[in-house]
């Protein structure tokens, strides 16, 4: 791979202050978005509206009415809501709110509604969402320089395993979709001030994936002989995203709770086990129930199928007993600062001295 992930780190956070310069160029080669004033072209090929836009965006009759019935449904939506198709829908949505009160008659807010749409279906039937980014009518290529990036995170495998280091990618495509909006129309000093928070987003995960490769290739450590009387397990860690069931397990999951049947080995003193599963505060309390309990299930099953002979109890307590408690605005904030609370908790029955 012609990029590292340590490279790329390193070259998101000192572009901001070190290649100022080069920032100021949008590297547009779109030369009909260049061209400006008389004689710029007003054709479908400039962007004007064609039947088949008109006709794909003609049941769209309120935009305010379809965002808020989006994020309802998108809330609900089975899934980690900081896996990268819910992180990608929901800030779709949040772009196509912020045109539509920035009064942006482009269509820029209808396509943002489709493609949020489109990517909650596929959430809600459970059907293979593409990850490409799509060509709009009314967005430009910017900063080929940064596409490259995307791409080359995107490629790397640890991504698919770091559930952490998603949703800032997926909204890195979704900024630099809009900032390409903007130079579609012209606004090129606008398009150019979204720019740092694209290059945050992706320098967050090129790290995140980072520290969840490095993670992966370091054995978790076993229990010590005088165990615990709880352990907790972090579900981003030890599931993919949406993910519940045994063949969901991560690579770094199953580590651990290896780690965890060598130390009971280690330790007569333990009786039994409780297993209790938890999850955030976001969607449904029956959605979030089911994926506490299935969750905890899960790594009972696990653990008897790998040796451990002692009795389990499974249970899940939904979004109960939160670990901590968080109050951010921006949703892509608040499941990141929600992520304790997505857990697993492992109680150790003791014989009593």
């Amino acid at each position: 791979m012609k990029f590292q992930l340590t490279i790329l780190a390193c070259a998101l956070a000192l572009s901001g202050c070190a290649d100022h310069a080069a920032r100021e160029s949008l590297g547009i080669e779109d030369v009909t978005v260049l061209k400006m004033g008389i004689g710029a072209s007003q054709n479908e090929a400039a962007g004007a509206a064609n039947k088949q836009w008109v006709e794909t965006y003609a049941t769209i009759v309120s935009s305010r009415t379809a965002i808020a019935s989006l994020q309802q449904r998108l809330d609900q939506s089975p899934g980690e809501k900081s896996s990268y198709f819910h992180a990608k829908a929901q800030c779709w949505l949040n772009a196509g709110e912020q045109a539509r009160l920035g009064n942006d008659h482009w269509g820029f807010v209808e396509e943002a509604i489709g493609q949020a749409a489109m990517i909650t279906m596929g959430l809600e039937n459970g059907t293979p969402l593409s990850a490409a980014n799509p060509a709009l009518r009314t967005v430009s290529t910017v900063r080929p320089d940064l596409w490259k990036i995307v791409n080359t995170i995107k490629g790397d495998s640890a991504i698919a395993q770091c559930p952490e280091a998603q949703q800032p990618l997926a909204c890195a495509e979704v900024e630099l979709m809009q900032a390409g909006h903007d130079a579609w129309t012209r606004s090129f000093s606008s398009a150019e001030k979204r720019l740092p928070e694209v290059q945050d987003n992706l320098r967050k995960s090129a790290e995140t994936a980072l520290q969840c490769k490095q993670a992966l290739q370091t054995p978790a450590p076993a229990p010590a002989a005088q165990a615990p009387q709880k352990i907790t397990l972090r579900a981003d860690s030890l599931f993919r995203f949406n993910g519940r069931s045994e063949a969901a397990i991560l690579p770094a999951g199953k580590q651990h709770l290896d780690a965890v049947v060598t130390g009971l080995k280690q330790v007569p003193a333990i009786r039994g086990l409780n297993i209790t599963g938890y999850a955030d505060r976001l969607g449904s309390d029956a959605y979030n129930q089911s994926l506490s309990l299935q969750r905890a299930q899960t790594v009972r099953q696990y653990l008897s199928k790998h040796g451990v002979t002692l009795p389990i109890t499974a249970q899940g307590q939904g979004s109960a007993n939160p670990v901590v408690n968080c109050q951010q605005t921006k949703r892509d904030e608040l499941v990141q600062c929600l992520a304790p609370n997505r857990r697993v908790e492992v109680e150790f029955v003791l014989t009593a001295p």
